[in-house]
């Protein structure tokens, strides 16, 4: 018989006890390992039902167990202790309270810094992630906490996060989404000072979307999160926080609105109701919370009386936009239709003009579509400040998106990048920190210089380490592939198998991602043949163990994973290669440390970052990877392998062939060539040696700590020092010149380069003088930089690796025209060129490419004034 009515009943612990509940309801546990040893204390059975979730334990435990624990003094002291720690660790200072002062930009560092993102992974306890983009932001809250960085998260609460992943009995991926009660999650209800739950309310051309906040706590980072199931919505709008990248376009366009409108929103109703300081930055996590933009001009217009341009150029001073995607297609597009229903009169954001909304999300380059409303356009128009997410990833960026900024060399686009990282407390296994910590003396923790202290750990020990993480691995598989079997029809007694599959003494290689294409799940199965030998090799034998959920809607995805399992049910490799379902954080943090080799094989260049490598690679996996997203950036040709590309080839049969073959010939003659090379003693001394150099280069650069502080450095302090610069009347004055300057930039021109010198034959150490005329319009000197841009050039008299020079202004010639001035030290042999070009300039302005403007000479377009240096 089922419930009408279905409600949690929280615990109520002895007064003793109160502690472990708000050690339950901070995150930090996730990443703290003495106090998840302290919970696992209370009941290590139900600690492990529960799925390591503290919540759910002191939800699960009787009273009577917790009547004796309230009387067990060793117990009440241990809790005290990790209590103490709590609060050190909320209220103590940390790295960012130490910058005051340090540098120009960070001598008044933001007081509070927004950082929006549609998904968020910090738990398995809190299912609110599908993939890399959640992990990371969960990463970033976690190592903000660590350092003391004054960041608020802003994201959905999705009644059923993202599905759970099961197979049907022929290796079909199969969906179920578990209802989630925030009554048992580490969640608490913001209320204002009336006891009474805060709201947030956007009107749709359905009516209105209201929401409540709830309040999870990362550490010292405060996380909200929206949720639109409540009584005061219609049906439809109590569904837009009901999954993860589900439903229509509308639905997700909901979904957008609420995250950026409602969540500025929310953070104003946060800030009020606690006192918290007001953010001065914002950060867009992707272009699905663009919206915050508009919400902010709202504001300004509002509040401040700024007009709309004014109020555009206030908000995107403190806005960081982060780009996740190289490719066109991962981009959410809406119809200009559904943007002018929803923004147009006083709907989603009143006294904002619908036609300037529209203008910020339109495709005006080469090859855009006019029917479209690109959220990563506006997300690059709302913000000052934007970034790709590793090296590479920023030239696919600034490649992809240059058409905004037509006239500028690619390399010019004004998109940066700030390389990704992973939270090490939370990927590193303890085994490995506490290995590290017994024979090197030295906590990871911390200091994260410790990693150099690798070379005192002896070969054995680290060699027994790497087994012992191995063995957990396949307990833990075969666990797994059980349930798995189980779900998929299997009775008992056909599963006697399981406990011979995977081995503890072979070379285990793991991949685990979400399954798009560009991805190549299942590239390992180009020649199924040679793979079998592989894994069945008699002398030198190899495992593989694969995880990865496809997107409900992705058709193709799922009929990659039939493939990759129907391969890894055949009898004769089943004990050497498994798909694990629902891959989760969970899993994760199994596969990591359990693996020897962690194997990623996308197209090149369509992973972003990729971080998974990085979680491997701090556990002493070697990564065995195609050169893209870190490893492009990283790979240093002792750390791990790179799989050669057939760039070029544009047969995509041919392509996977070709780079199919090159994967094989790596792991049967290097990487399980050196395996399996045993010296006296029985040890692996060269691929220890890799492990070595892994753990000791890539230590101190993968971990997110690094990733948080390049952001304050690069972005969040820059951003600060502009947010608070333009306000009010400088807002009005930067928004009129930069009107003023588009409007007489038509009248800009270069008309004259004038060169001397270095006579018909130039050598290295001649001056190179130029004199350059230019015409401005109505534009004055001040308005303008005029600069020599200089360098070697290439076969099509491209400059290559250029230098920039300003030229100096001199006067006004009977023309009406000004001149420019400058000279050049000839200082290398070879080709040689040098182009003169004029560009808007403001003390306010971010770079030099911010308005789009550039004047060249005609001869410019492709082409640069050559000569040959002896």
């Amino acid at each position: 018989m089922r419930a009408i009515r279905r409600f949690t009943v929280r615990t109520v612990l002895p007064a003793p006890l109160e502690p472990l509940g708000e050690l339950a309801m901070n995150l930090r546990w996730s990443w703290h390992a003495e106090t998840r040893a302290l919970f696992e204390s209370i009941d290590p059975d139900t600690w492990a039902a529960v799925g390591r979730d503290p919540v759910r334990l002191l939800g699960t435990v009787p009273n009577d167990k917790l009547g004796a624990l309230a009387d067990d003094r060793r117990f009440l002291a241990r809790l005290r202790v990790a209590a103490e720690d709590l609060h050190e660790y909320l209220t103590g200072p940390r790295w960012y309270q130490t910058l005051s002062g340090t540098g120009a930009s960070l001598a008044a560092p933001p007081a509070a810094i927004a950082y929006f993102s549609p998904e968020y992974g910090i738990t398995a306890a809190l299912p609110q992630y599908s993939g890399g983009l959640g992990i990371l932001a969960g990463d970033h809250l976690k190592s903000a906490s660590d350092l003391g960085v004054p960041i608020v998260g802003v994201g959905l609460l999705y009644r059923h996060g993202y599905f759970r992943q099961s197979l049907s009995r022929d290796g079909w991926q199969q969906e179920r989404y578990p209802l989630l009660d925030p009554n048992e999650l580490p969640l608490t209800l913001l209320r204002g000072a009336d006891g009474a739950p805060a709201r947030v309310v956007i009107g749709l051309p359905t009516g209105e979307l209201h929401a409540r906040i709830w309040k999870a706590q990362v550490g010292r980072v405060p996380l909200l999160l929206l949720d639109s199931d409540i009584e005061e919505n219609e049906p439809a709008e109590r569904e837009v926080t009901d999954r993860l990248y589900g439903g229509t376009s509308e639905h997700r366009l909901h979904q957008e609105m609420l995250l950026g409108i409602g969540g500025v929103r929310a953070l104003r109703a946060f800030c009020e109701i606690t006192g918290h300081p007001a953010p001065e930055v914002f950060h867009t996590n992707e272009g699905h919370a663009g919206f915050l933009g508009i919400e902010r001009i709202r504001e300004f217009t509002g509040t401040d009386g700024l007009d709309f341009d004014a109020a555009l150029e206030a908000a995107r001073a403190g806005t960081v936009f982060t780009t996740h995607t190289p490719v066109p297609a991962g981009i959410d597009r809406f119809g200009r239709d559904q943007i002018q229903r929803h923004f147009g009169g006083d709907l989603a954001c009143p006294g904002v003009p619908v036609d300037r909304v529209l203008a910020l999300g339109a495709e005006t380059y080469p090859d855009g579509d006019p029917g479209v409303f690109n959220m990563a356009v506006m997300g690059l128009r709302l913000a000052q400040r934007a970034n790709g997410v590793s090296k590479l990833h920023g030239r696919v960026s600034r490649g992809m998106f240059d058409g905004l900024w037509p006239g500028f060399d690619t390399t010019e686009v004004p998109i940066t990048s700030i390389t990704n990282g992973v939270h090490a407390p939370t990927w590193v296994d303890g085994d490995v920190t506490d290995l590290i910590a017994r024979e090197a003396g030295v906590e990871l923790a911390e200091d994260p210089a410790a990693w150099a202290a690798i070379d005192r750990l002896s070969a054995g020990s680290l060699w027994e380490l790497r087994r012992a993480l191995r063995a957990k691995l396949v307990a833990e598989a075969r666990l797994r592939l059980r349930e798995s079997w189980r779900q998929r029809g299997a009775g008992e007694a056909e599963l006697g198998w399981i406990e011979g599959v995977l081995d503890p003494d072979v070379l285990t290689i793991g991949f685990a991602r979400r399954v798009p294409s560009y991805k190549r799940l299942t590239l390992m199965l180009r020649d199924q043949d040679r793979l079998r030998s592989m894994l069945l090799h008699p002398e030198r034998p190899v495992q593989i163990v694969i995880a990865g959920k496809a997107h409900p809607a992705d058709e193709g995805g799922k009929r990659l994973i039939q493939d990759l399992v129907r391969f890894a049910d055949g009898e004769d490799v089943r004990h050497r290669i498994v798909f694990l379902p629902d891959y989760d954080i969970a899993m994760a943090q199994h596969l990591y440390p359990g693996c020897d080799v962690w194997l990623n094989n996308p197209l090149r260049p369509l992973e972003a970052c990729g971080t998974s490598g990085m979680k491997a690679a701090l556990n002493g996996c070697l990564n065995l990877s195609i050169l893209d997203g870190w490893w492009d950036e990283w790979y240093d040709g002792s750390n791990g392998w790179a799989i050669p590309t057939a760039d070029g080839i544009t047969d995509v049969d041919r392509r996977d062939d070709l780079e199919a073959a090159a994967l094989y010939d790596l792991i049967e003659n290097s990487v399980a060539a050196r395996f399996y090379d045993r010296g006296p003693e029985g040890l692996p001394t060269r691929w220890l040696e890799m492990v070595r150099h892994t753990l000791a280069t890539l230590g101190p650069k993968v971990p997110a700590d690094r990733m948080v502080k390049d952001y304050v450095d690069v972005l969040y302090a820059p951003a600060a020092l502009s947010g608070r610069a333009i306000t009010g009347s400088a807002a009005r004055e930067l928004a009129e010149w930069k009107a003023h300057v588009r409007r007489s930039w038509p009248g800009v021109r270069v008309d004259h380069v004038e060169s001397g010198g270095i006579g018909d034959a130039p050598e290295v150490g001649n001056t190179l003088n130029l004199r350059v005329f230019v015409s401005l319009g109505e534009l004055a000197p001040a308005d303008v930089e005029v600069q020599v841009v200089h360098g070697r050039v290439d076969d099509g008299d491209r400059i290559v690796d250029g230098t920039i020079a300003p030229l100096k202004a001199g006067r006004r010639d009977e023309h009406g025209r000004w001149f420019y001035e400058g000279s050049l030290a000839l200082d290398r042999t070879g080709p040689f060129g040098y182009t003169v070009r004029v560009m808007p300039t403001h003390p306010l302005l971010a770079g030099p490419a911010e308005l789009g403007l550039i004047a060249i000479p005609p001869e410019s377009e492709g082409f640069a004034e050559g000569i040959a240096l002896r």
